[in-house]
């Protein structure tokens, strides 16, 4: 038996319903897909449809082996794809999923061109600030950004990320810039309300003291992470309202800088504290499989996420051009 065929043969029947519609799209005539059927349930050891001669239903076995099938056909036309004289040509439906703000800016706007370059895609994409269970929902790839629990789903590293607090120059003409972290006490700081997810408040390192507040002649001091929580006349449980506030120059916020390299680097908002800024945590895709078993479309957005992102200007939004996305180890 050709297990490849049987396996075509099968998703083709459940697919379309019936065996006659199978051996049309074939070409073949129905018996030959009945004894295809036939030859992979004996080998199964188990019945994959009910045939009567007015309907077929999928046994509960049937129905579990149709998704098995249909996932081992999708990676074997993306190998002979990878692979073929004529090129890459990913076919099948890629979901993404996206926190709302990040996939806005810096996910939404890549669809049309990686579209473009792979027409055979159909591409879904969900932006929510909502955590995705990969394992129990049918997304193919989620890109999120921070700290990542420990988990058993795959994380591919894309680009680094780091919290900063900023301010327009006109703010910081009219207050005084602060040279501390806890001189922000006395500054219009535009928060996250208290029903929002930043619960820990904004991260700094800095010097870490000794018991006595000396230290030993000649030693450095190590840095410790802090957190403080400050305060302002303003607050709000939308991030993208407080950096619209920034922008017109409310306060000081503690933005990433996926949101605000762009103001940054025309001018419009000031970096403050730099030299007590946090380490930086990672933008990430997020797979249900690991890298070896995944589609050729996963493959694909993944090389062109970590291409693009690799690129500096393309936080300031003067990203490089790139003709086509290209295939790309995937580790």
């Amino acid at each position: 038996m050709d297990k490849l065929k049987a396996f075509e043969t099968f998703a083709s029947v459940a697919t379309r319903g019936s065996l006659s519609a199978a051996a049309r799209a074939e070409g073949v005539a129905p018996a030959v897909i009945g004894r295809r059927l036939d030859a992979l349930e004996e080998h199964l050891g188990v019945k994959l449809l009910v045939r009567t001669t007015r309907r077929m239903a999928l046994t509960h076995e049937g129905a579990a082996f149709l998704d098995d099938c249909q996932r081992i056909l999708t990676e074997v036309a993306g190998a002979e794809a990878s692979v073929s004289a004529g090129g890459v040509h990913a076919s099948g439906h890629l979901r993404i999923t996206a926190p709302a703000g990040f996939g806005r800016r810096h996910v939404a706007p890549l669809l049309p061109a990686f579209h473009a370059a792979h027409p055979r895609l159909r591409i879904s994409l969900n932006l929510s600030d909502r955590v995705v269970d990969l394992a129990a929902e049918p997304y193919d790839c989620a890109v999120r950004v921070g700290d990542l629990p420990d988990s058993s789903l795959v994380s591919i590293r894309l680009a680094d990320n780091r919290r900063l607090a900023v301010a327009t120059p006109q703010y910081l003409q009219r207050r005084g810039t602060p040279e501390h972290p806890r001189e922000l006490m006395q500054h219009d700081c535009l928060v996250l309300s208290s029903d929002a997810s930043q619960t820990r408040g904004w991260a700094f390192r800095v010097p870490k003291a000794s018991d006595d507040g000396a230290l030993p002649a000649g030693a450095a001091a190590e840095d410790e992470l802090i957190h403080l929580r400050p305060s302002g006349p303003l607050d709000c449980s939308d991030g993208q309202v407080l950096h619209d506030w920034c922008l017109a120059g409310h306060g000081i916020a503690w933005r990433s800088t996926w949101e605000v390299e762009r103001e940054i680097a025309e001018g419009r908002l000031v970096p403050v504290l730099e030299a007590f800024a946090a380490p930086p945590n990672g933008i990430y895709a997020i797979l249900p499989h690991p890298t070896r078993h995944l589609p050729l479309r996963v493959r694909l957005w993944v090389d062109y996420l970590r291409e693009r992102y690799a690129d500096e200007a393309f936080w300031r939004g003067r990203p490089a051009p790139l003709a086509r996305p290209t295939v790309t180890s995937a580790s």
